[in-house]
């Protein structure tokens, strides 16, 4: 008996976990379309669950959205700490973080869409992209390959030039996203102390594939 209530618990956890699921990506769908003025049913028709399943979950629109942003930001930065695990350099983890997400741009432009129209909130966010930048940064000036005065003005100047350039691809779809990402990346690590030389070298090392 206690082995079929524990089976049936399983079920509804699973059934729940399906719905917030469909739910956030329902409203990452929205957000990437800039339709941030959607009803709560327009959104569940999408998400094809009911009016009563979405409160279950979520107390408000604004309450989804903010998961939904969350959910994009914290599978991004996860992915990038799985493709920069294996790295010792820390200049290199920042600039591979930064070179990756650039041509993700293009690879995955609902989900850039999604940080695009939050861009400001990325800057202060405690999930995602912020912290980890951050950390790569400081971590970079404890190692002395980074020589700025400020980590968290450093970031801001990271961030501006992330956003900027994901608003640039998406305007100019023709532009080569690996060269104008590899391009600023360089530059973001000679104003943040490293030589040219050096910086060049950095940003013309292997990637990971993204595929």
């Amino acid at each position: 008996m206690a082995t079929q209530e524990r089976a049936a618990e399983s079920r509804l956890e699973r059934r729940k976990a399906h719905t917030r699921a469909a739910l956030v990506r329902a409203a990452q769908a929205f957000i990437a379309d800039g339709k941030l003025n959607a009803p709560v049913l327009e959104i569940t028709q999408a998400a094809d669950v009911g009016m009563g399943s979405f409160y279950n979950h979520f107390e408000s629109k604004d309450d989804l959205f903010r998961a939904a942003v969350d959910d994009a930001l914290e599978s991004h930065g996860n992915m990038l700490d799985r493709l920069t695990g294996d790295l010792d350099d820390p200049a290199e983890i920042f600039a591979q973080s930064f070179r990756l997400t650039g041509r993700l741009f293009r690879k995955e432009p609902e989900l850039s869409r999604v940080l695009l129209n939050n861009g400001p909130a990325l800057i202060t966010a405690d999930r995602g992209l912020a912290p980890r930048a951050q950390r790569d940064i400081e971590t970079a000036v404890a190692a002395g390959r980074f020589a700025v005065r400020d980590p968290e003005l450093a970031l801001v100047l990271a961030a501006g030039a992330i956003v900027g350039l994901g608003q640039l691809l998406h305007d100019q779809p023709d532009r080569d996203a690996a060269e104008a990402t590899d391009r600023i990346t360089e530059d973001i690590l000679r104003t943040f102390g490293l030589s040219a030389a050096d910086a060049h070298d950095v940003c013309t090392r292997p990637l990971p594939d993204l595929d």
